[in-house]
């Protein structure tokens, strides 16, 4: 600490897969006749992994609670009256697992809920009538529901939705086979645009038609217009104001200008798409050259990669700067990034392959896209391929020369959880199961560090509180008894990082001396 010479003790509360957890039951208490109810029965919401806090319903006789399984295979909209009956409303399976934390509820009125759910593959939004006890879908096809940004309902329970999705300008979602002549099917998969459909599914309406990935700003009664600035990576932004009924441009705002950027000779990385494991599923990439590119040359090639489900990490905005592409870039190599198969919003068998196997990442997927790339581009050298990333791309990072070390040759690996088992509980559980059985075993790098090939640097903040630093010293200690040669930085005082400036600096050398050939320059010539 920086007030004092002796070190502090600091604890702090983090759940593990397998620890055991509060159980929570909803009560009423009846203020005026001094008496308590408490349901009738727990058989609809037993071994769980949460209970959500009760709320009243609009007619004060009803409260409505959420019930997620331990395990994640169950999820429910549960209804409890002022006798203590427990009803199901909503109830979403899964033999692999619900991702509970995309789910969206909205309680539209007294008898209409608004549900999101991937029940059939694909995210899309639901509604529940109260009265029926029915569950209706409202959005239906090859497209991923991603945000709802309003609903109008009136006493009738007509009314619409205006949302956000991606996928519906790439008609195919993903089953189309590349033909690595440069040309992009439809549009990039991940682009967002926004849209409006009537609650009953009828009227659908896209309200931004544009090329690029969308992002809408709409006012809080969202009646009559909005604002929508839409880009790609390698197009400038435009701003417009459009109609929320029928997404015409009643005006163009601002259109960017990028003339002195382009003049400085700043190039965008080229989106590249690629079939992964199965020859025939697109994965969709970058790839970032140096400023300095020269197509004669020879360039190593590096991977940035934060992969599993939840998300989707490839940037698709203009961005004039992209960070942990183009800062390694300029060192003299190709660095590339995709979204491989364990990521989100293609469809769930696309994200589904991370069950139980965080270990996967992707990588048959990456191999293939970054082999493709090569072929197409010879200057990219991939006999000498390194990979980076930090937490879950650090255990990735990792993960790549531990399980497919025949490959990659380098990797950087920051405050990696590279033991499932010793990561926070919300996360690990969700892909990996409850309750932990062997295949934590089968994907942690503790277990299998004594697989290592090739050149590993590993970092860890003293002070990371997301995940826990010691996953990191198991591995360092695992390495050192199966005899391995690594390097091992630790950061004193640093939190969840991928290095900070010392940590990044190092990273550089690294890799420029284990890939390049070349011996970095002395931090003091660099002064």
């Amino acid at each position: 600490p920086a007030n004092q010479v002796q070190p502090l003790y600091i604890t702090r509360e983090y759940a593990k897969p397998g620890d055991s957890l509060n159980y929570r039951i909803p009560v009423i208490v009846d203020v005026e006749h001094k008496k308590t109810i408490y349901p009738k029965s727990t058989d609809l919401f037993k071994s769980q992994y949460e209970v959500s806090a009760p709320a009243w319903d609009e007619n004060e006789k009803t409260l409505t609670f959420e019930f997620n399984e331990r395990g994640h295979k169950t999820y429910r909209v549960l209804e409890m009256d002022l006798k203590g009956n427990v009803k199901t409303l909503i109830e979403e399976k899964n033999d692999k697992y619900v991702a509970y934390s995309r789910n969206l509820r909205r309680d539209l009125d007294a008898n209409h809920i608004l549900w999101k759910s991937d029940r059939d593959g694909h995210a899309h939004l639901y509604l529940y009538d109260r009265k029926k006890g029915k569950l209706s879908q409202v959005t239906k096809g090859d497209f991923w529901v991603r945000e709802v940004q309003d609903v109008q309902i009136n006493e009738k329970g007509e009314g619409f939705i205006i949302f956000s999705a991606n996928g519906l300008h790439y008609k195919n979602m993903g089953k189309v086979k590349s033909s690595f002549d440069g040309k992009i099917p439809e549009e990039d998969p991940y682009n967002i645009h926004y849209y409006r459909i009537d609650l009953n599914g009828k009227n659908f309406v896209e309200l931004t038609p544009e090329r690029g990935t969308h992002e809408a700003t709409f006012s809080r009664s969202c009646k009559e217009s909005f604002i929508d600035t839409y880009s790609s990576i390698d197009q400038a932004p435009v701003t417009v104001l459009r109609s929320s009924l029928d997404g015409h441009v009643i005006t163009t705002l601002e259109t960017a200008n990028i003339s002195k950027l382009e003049a400085t000779g700043w190039k965008a990385p080229e989106v590249f798409v690629a079939p992964g494991r199965d020859g025939k599923t697109d994965m969709w990439g970058l790839i970032q050259r140096p400023s300095n590119f020269d197509p004669k040359k020879k360039y190593p090639v590096i991977e940035y990669i934060y992969s599993g489900p939840g998300d989707q990490y490839v940037p698709k905005k203009f961005t004039p700067w992209l960070y942990y592409l183009q800062d390694v870039a300029e060192l003299g190599f190709i660095v590339v990034q995709l979204d491989a198969m364990t990521t989100s919003f293609r469809n769930l068998d696309f994200e589904q392959v991370c069950y139980k196997n965080l270990k996967d990442a992707g990588f048959p997927d990456r191999i293939e896209w970054i082999k493709a790339a090569a072929k197409k581009y010879p200057y990219m050298d991939i006999d000498r391929m390194g990979i980076y990333g930090c937490s879950a791309g650090g255990q990735e990072a990792l993960g790549a020369l531990l399980f497919h070390g025949d490959f990659y040759k380098a990797a950087y690996a920051a405050c990696g959880c590279h033991d499932n088992r010793m990561d926070k509980i919300w996360w690990n559980e969700q892909w990996m199961g409850y309750p932990v059985d062997s295949s934590y075993i089968e994907c942690s790098n503790v277990e299998n560090a004594k697989n290592l090939k090739g050149k590993l640097m590993l970092l860890v903040g003293e002070m990371d509180d997301n995940v826990d630093p010691s996953s990191t010293y198991q591995v360092v200690d695992a390495l050192i008894k199966a005899n391995k040669d690594f390097e091992f930085i630790l950061v004193p005082g640093a939190r969840h990082t991928m290095g900070e400036n010392f940590g990044e600096h190092k990273r550089d050398d690294f890799f420029v001396k284990n890939l390049l050939g070349v011996e970095p320059p002395s931090w003091e010539e660099l002064k």
